[in-house]
């Protein structure tokens, strides 16, 4: 069974990190070029001083780019989330949003450079806001991704 847009996001919403750390995805679009993930600021997901607890909005982005990547990319590349910084801009209060995009385009200039099994590291960035449109942080990801060795081997 193919693992659908829709039951990935519903599947990552229950999984038990993001369950107990009041992050849920809302939509992975169709293409895989897409993704909106919320975080529920709570008494779970709060600091000491009631706004969002910094690790659970780095959790809120931790996948995603290298999610989009690796499902347009298909079976034949290795794909890793390596690294990632986050800039706090305000306090977090109520839900927080984070918008992920990976444009086919972007995608298909990865899978050129990884051509013949070569390294290739790529960042990408979002921003996390609050209800009202206000930039709560800024997100940087940074994406792995290698053509797998049987197939650079197969074309040899």
């Amino acid at each position: 069974m193919r693992i659908t847009p829709r039951r990935l996001a519903l599947g990552m919403s229950l999984w038990i990190p993001n369950l107990f750390s009041g992050i849920r995805i809302r939509r992975f679009r169709d293409d895989w070029t897409h993704a909106t993930v919320e975080l529920h600021v709570n008494v779970f997901t709060r600091n000491y001083v009631k706004t969002a607890f910094g690790g659970s909005m780095s959790a809120m982005t931790d996948p995603y780019f290298f999610m989009l990547v690796m499902h347009q990319l298909g079976r034949d590349y290795v794909v890793w989330d390596t690294r990632g910084e986050i800039e706090f801009v305000k306090p977090g209060r109520g839900v927080l949003t984070a918008e992920f995009e990976v444009s086919p385009a972007k995608v298909d200039e990865m899978r050129e450079k990884a051509h013949g099994g070569a390294k290739v590291l790529e960042w990408f960035e979002t921003v996390i806001t609050d209800r009202e449109g206000d930039v709560v942080a800024r997100v940087r990801r940074e994406v792995y991704i290698r053509e797998k060795k049987r197939v650079t081997e197969s074309r040899r």
